[in-house]
């Protein structure tokens, strides 16, 4: 669907019906939900709102607002580039052209961390490499409020968005971030450390999905010939930033998870930890000092 949306309904929930069938015409997997949210974004109105007061008029500016978003969704833009928002676990974060779209795959790590550190109170230092949204960092001092953490992007876009969710999610006395190529120039110790760094391999780049391939930054996408550059950078520089009982926590993609262990192990890492993403995929691999080093 290449031309304009023009909206026939005159109320809201005429507006509703008609966005869900152009987004069911689009293809989108998940139309109701699609049409609800730009809808919800386009009028300026929560559901309960929406769903309580739908047979109000609409007026001028909500008709053009909701259909350029409309057209929008339908050329594949993803909902939350639209929004300029994006939920992971238990936080909104504020999303732009800097910064990869938070995906729920990567909430393993957060779960990874939970499972392993039960104890919510402790004083944690955190370091998240390749920190994007700031979305694992954040996550994280949202489950453990005695923690203070770092996050370090390669983007100054990116880190500004950190910082800018940092604040509102009143973090800022906790959180700090900075400009810098993974651990390069970091010194001191750190009870965590977590990253989410680029894996898909630069020959597949063009066959991702068009939310993904048109939309996310392809810094944060690109992980060279065969997805593991950044691993390789970052890897051997976790045993001098890790704290003697700290616990390093990696997002891998598909089928990378023993490439990825065999760089941890050769670096003096030992894995310690496996966990699966809701689809099954081997998602997060954790990591601590090996008792040879």
């Amino acid at each position: 669907m290449t031309a304009g949306v023009k909206l026939a309904a005159t109320t809201r929930r005429g507006a509703l019906k008609e966005a869900v069938a152009l987004m069911k015409a689009a293809g989108l997997d998940t139309p109701v939900l699609d049409a609800r949210l730009i809808v919800q974004h386009a009028l300026g109105i929560s559901w309960d709102t929406l769903y309580l007061k739908d047979d109000q008029p609409l007026n001028v500016a909500e008709r053009v607002l909701l259909e350029l978003d409309l057209g929008r969704r339908a050329r594949h833009e993803p909902v939350s580039r639209i929004v300029g928002r994006r939920h992971f676990w238990t936080l909104e974060l504020a999303v732009s052209p800097d910064t990869l779209d938070p995906r729920a795959d990567t909430e393993s790590l957060i779960e990874a961390v939970v499972t392993a550190i039960p104890e919510r109170t402790r004083p944690l230092r955190i370091l998240d490499l390749g920190t994007g949204t700031g979305a694992i960092l954040l996550a994280l001092l949202a489950e453990y409020p005695n923690a203070v953490g770092l996050g370090v992007d390669q983007s100054p876009g990116a880190i500004g968005v950190a910082q800018t969710n940092a604040e509102s999610h009143k973090f800022s006395a906790r959180a700090s971030f900075a400009v810098g190529n993974w651990a390069e120039s970091l010194s001191g110790l750190y009870d965590l450390i977590l990253s989410n760094p680029p894996y898909i391999a630069s020959g597949d780049l063009l066959g991702l999905p068009p939310e993904v391939r048109e939309h996310d930054p392809v810094l944060a996408l690109d992980g060279g010939v065969d997805g593991l550059d950044a691993y390789r950078a970052l890897i051997p520089a976790i045993p001098r930033l890790l704290a003697p009982d700290g616990l390093a926590v990696l997002e891998v993609g598909i089928g990378q998870a023993d490439s990825v262990c065999a760089i941890g192990v050769a670096s003096g890492l030992n894995l310690v930890g496996r966990r699966s993403d809701l689809g099954g995929v081997e998602r997060a691999l954790s990591f601590k000092i090996s008792d040879r080093m």
